[in-house]
């Protein structure tokens, strides 16, 4: 009884190790694609509202158009990428940046004196406009984005037809 569980269970092992190198980070990829392409899509059929917002250095340096062109270029080109897994380190790194400004100059608390003030931030909603801020979904897009920059595309993806075709000439 005890062997018959035991090889049960290191096939189910098994099974799961192959299905983890390529399926939680194209499940990530299309995720991530879907949100930032969202995102980006928004911004291509809405109004610039970028001149509203205070953006950190050296992102105040450019004109808001220029910032709005640039995330809306990054979340639709970077959305395309990551559904392909294709240069995914990259537009994974991008999108980060991306998530870091936006983090910065939208969703960070405007006022805070302490830690408390920071935590009360950590939602999804500023329902209440009270200056807390609404940082929780893009921090999980950054920690959901850190895999890709780390681990790469995963198996089912074009970087990994690229990396064995670039292996192939050599």
């Amino acid at each position: 009884m005890f062997q018959h569980f035991a090889r049960f269970y290191q096939s189910l092992v098994t099974s799961l190790n192959d299905l983890n190198t390529w399926l939680p980070s194209l499940l990530l990829r299309l995720v991530l694609a879907w949100e930032f392409g969202e995102a980006g899509w928004a911004k291509l059929h809405g109004q610039n509202w970028f001149a509203e917002v205070q953006f950190p250095f050296p992102f105040n340096l450019l004109p808001a158009s220029l910032n709005w062109n640039i995330a809306m270029t990054f979340e639709l080109v970077g959305a395309a990428a990551l559904i392909l897994g294709v240069f995914t380190r990259f537009f994974s790194l991008s999108l980060i940046v991306i998530t870091l400004v936006a983090i910065a100059s939208v969703h960070w608390p405007e006022h805070w004196r302490t830690v408390g003030d920071i935590l009360i931030g950590y939602r999804f909603e500023d329902t209440e406009g009270d200056g807390f801020g609404n940082y929780k979904l893009p921090l999980l897009y950054l920690l959901m984005l850190l895999p890709l920059v780390t681990q790469g595309a995963g198996k089912c993806s074009v970087d990994r037809l690229l990396s064995h075709m670039c292996d192939a000439r050599r």
